[in-house]
């Protein structure tokens, strides 16, 4: 379904690209293969339709209902990216300690506060 959401989206923008060169007659008209590329996509639906399967299989006994199935399976990849960007489950699964509150080499996040608010003053 996601793949499907996706392809729809890149015929729309060719769809677009087309009217545009429709207008301008100076424009050539842009090839589908532009937008399109179908290996890739091809093997991007596949790998989406296996993570969704294995997802499923792993939460078949959480999940109840079609619509809860349909919706751990659709959303497996985002939700297995998700928690793999994850230092402290990503340092679990390679048998590291978890790291510290700051890694090294990262910055500190600033706190910028509006000038005149009450807090900008303290």
């Amino acid at each position: 379904m996601v793949e499907l959401v996706i392809a729809n989206g890149r015929l729309l923008a060719w769809q677009a690209a087309r009217h545009l060169a429709r207008q301008d007659r100076r424009r050539r008209m842009p090839p589908l293969r532009r937008y399109i590329d179908p290996s890739a996509d091809l093997a991007a639906g596949l790998s989406r339709i296996a993570l969704g399967a294995v997802t499923g299989w792993l939460l078949h006994s959480q999940v109840t209902g079609l619509y809860a199935a349909v919706a751990a399976g659709a959303s497996a990849p985002a939700l297995l990216r998700q928690i793999g960007s994850f230092t402290t489950v990503r340092s679990v699964l390679q048998g590291e300690d978890p790291p510290s509150a700051t890694v090294p080499g990262e910055q500190t996040p600033v706190v910028v506060v509006p000038v005149g608010s009450e807090e900008a003053g303290r």
